[in-house]
């Protein structure tokens, strides 16, 4: 694995981490729908973890990719958790768009 690494450069998995992340971000403030939220959110974690696994092979420690390994299932767990609620708003609303769940607030 540091052979790829050494041939690609630490430097273009920085770069297409950040894109990674700005994506997600771009995602989340952009559209509406709470579907592609949660998925902004996955790929904002995706671009953590593989920094965390890039820096962790890169400094030849076992110790950031652990890290990745129990990220990800938190990651998992968020998601069921987020598409219980949807599923569940979807079923009392008829819609998961944002704009109408801010009806709710009370």
């Amino acid at each position: 694995m540091s052979n790829i690494l050494q041939e690609i450069g630490i430097n273009n998995y920085i770069y297409l981490s950040v894109l990674l992340f700005c994506v997600g971000v771009l995602g989340i403030l952009f559209r509406r729908s709470a579907i592609v939220m949660l998925m902004s959110v996955e790929l904002m974690l995706a671009s953590a973890n593989m920094l965390l696994a890039v820096f962790s092979v890169y400094h030849q420690d076992a110790s950031g990719q652990v890290f990745v390994v129990f990220s990800m299932a938190v990651a998992a767990a968020e998601v069921a958790v987020g598409l219980a609620i949807l599923v569940a708003i979807f079923r009392n609303i008829g819609s998961i768009d944002i704009e109408k769940l801010k009806n709710l607030k009370g």
